[in-house]
């Protein structure tokens, strides 16, 4: 370029292929790079004034490019971290309904039948295998299996029977209500 002061459209019609090239290097979305191209230019416009050596102005217009890819990164790196945060707060709202909820397994656990209730307790409060409690209950394995699974479908009922319980769309608890009328629950859950 010579030492003239260069137009915006001037700028434009030297460097606007090289700098849209230049972007799609560094960014993979032409929509994106096409942004960037529009607001090095707008950036080009509003300081051109500023601009002392105009020998170096190519230098500048490619800087201001370079500048404007690195801001969209770290803008990038905010949201990512952003939306980061938001799921571990969401996670651990998840969590704390699911371990308020755990809390209540014990008592309603305790309203079983007693085959059931053995069964239930080993498997899911204690972590037996269902071998050793085969071997504990003095019954077959497959025995065991079959209280377990009984046991565990009885809980389940008790507890719709006694709530009603939200999920998200992947299946986690994130909320819960006490249903209607008298279910034999009030002492086994905080509903």
């Amino acid at each position: 370029m010579n030492s003239e002061s260069p137009s915006t459209e001037q700028i434009w019609e030297l460097l606007s292929a090289r700098l849209r090239s230049f972007l799609l290097q560094r960014v993979s979305d032409e929509q994106i790079a096409e942004d960037l191209l529009q607001e090095t230019f707008v950036r080009i416009h509003k300081n051109l004034d500023d601009i002392d050596d105009m020998q170096r102005i190519t230098s500048w217009v490619f800087q201001i490019a370079r500048n404007l890819v690195i801001d969209h990164y770290r803008a990038k790196s905010r949201d990512a971290a952003s939306i980061a945060h938001d799921l571990e707060a969401q996670k651990d709202e998840e969590e704390s309904v699911t371990n308020l909820v755990a809390g209540w397994l014990p008592q309603m656990i305790a309203q079983l039948p007693a085959n059931y209730r053995q069964a239930v307790e080993l498997y899911e409060l204690k972590g037996v295998p269902q071998q050793e409690i085969a071997d504990q209950l003095e019954i077959s394995l497959s025995g065991a299996k079959s209280r377990v699974q009984r046991g565990r479908e009885k809980l389940k009922s008790l507890l719709f029977d006694c709530c009603s319980f939200e999920r998200d769309r992947r299946g986690n608890l994130i909320g819960y209500r006490k249903l209607e009328g008298d279910h034999g629950c009030e002492d086994s859950c905080d509903c």
